[in-house]
C-alpha cells in the first residue's frame, strides 16, 4: 500500500503536536482514475455506483476485499460488553479511527457499527464515549479527492469527524446498514468543502484541495 501524505490546517487552533511527522495512508495505490463532478446535494445511495464514479478512486481500492471486523471483536471481552449491554449483537465494522474534538485535536478511537448504532470507543480505557443511533444519521459528507475524511452529520446531536484509511468501507457499509434496517436512502454528499457541527452549535468547515503529491485539508471556524 502507497503512503500519500495528508497536510492538515485547523484555522483558530494551535495545530495539534505530536513527536514525529504524522501521515495517514492513503486508501490506494496507483495514481489512475479520473475526477468527476457532481453537485453536493445530491442523494448518491444506489448500490453506492454511483459514488464510486464521482469519487477519485483507484484500482486498488476498488478491487480491495471488505473484512468488516478488523479488530476481532469477540476476542476483546470489553467491545463485547459494551455492545451486549446496548443489546447488539452483530457487527458490521470495526476498526481504529482517528477522531476529531471540537477543538481540532485528533484522538484515537475504536469505531464499531452495528445493524444498529455506531460506537465510538475510548481504546485506552475501553470505555464507550459514544453511541450513535443509526435511524439519528441524516448524511455522510466526505470530498471528491483520494482523501481520508469523513463527516457523519446527525441533525438530533453534534456531529462526527473522522479519519481513516477505510472510509470507502465505512460509507459502504453505514449506506447498506441504513437501508436494510429502516429502508432508508442514506444521502452521501460529495463537495470539496463541507460544514459539520463540531460541538453544540460550534460550526466547521473542511476544505479540500489536491496539491503536489496528496491532498491539502483545512479545518477551519465559521
Amino acid at each position: 500500500m502507497s503512503s500519500r501524505r495528508i497536510q492538515i490546517d485547523v484555522a483558530g487552533d494551535p495545530p495539534p503536536r505530536f513527536d514525529d511527522e504524522e501521515t495517514l495512508d492513503d486508501d490506494s495505490a496507483d495514481g489512475s482514475g479520473s475526477l468527476k463532478l457532481r453537485p453536493s446535494n445530491s442523494n448518491i445511495t444506489e448500490d453506492l455506483e454511483p459514488f464510486m464514479g464521482v469519487k477519485v478512486r483507484r484500482k486498488a481500492s476498488r478491487l480491495r476485499d471488505y473484512i468488516g471486523d478488523y479488530l476481532d471483536v469477540q476476542s476483546r471481552p470489553y467491545l463485547m460488553k459494551i455492545l451486549e449491554k446496548q443489546g447488539d449483537r452483530k457487527v458490521l465494522f470495526a476498526d481504529k479511527v482517528l477522531k476529531f474534538t471540537g477543538s481540532g485535536k485528533m484522538k484515537q478511537r475504536i469505531l464499531l457499527i452495528t445493524d444498529f448504532a455506531i460506537y465510538i470507543v475510548d481504546p485506552i480505557s475501553d470505555a464507550l464515549k459514544r453511541r450513535i443511533a443509526l435511524a439519528a444519521v441524516e448524511k455522510l459528507c466526505l470530498s471528491e479527492l483520494s482523501d481520508n475524511f469523513l463527516a457523519i452529520i446527525i441533525p438530533t446531536e453534534y456531529d462526527l469527524l473522522v479519519a481513516s484509511t477505510r472510509k470507502t468501507e465505512i460509507v459502504t457499509v453505514l449506506a447498506d446498514a441504513s437501508k436494510s434496517s429502516s429502508d432508508y436512502e442514506l444521502e452521501v454528499s460529495l463537495s470539496n468543502s463541507f460544514e459539520y457541527n463540531a460541538a453544540a452549535e460550534f460550526v466547521k468547515e473542511v476544505q479540500f484541495e489536491e496539491v503536489d503529491g496528496g491532498v491539502r485539508t483545512r479545518i477551519v471556524h465559521k
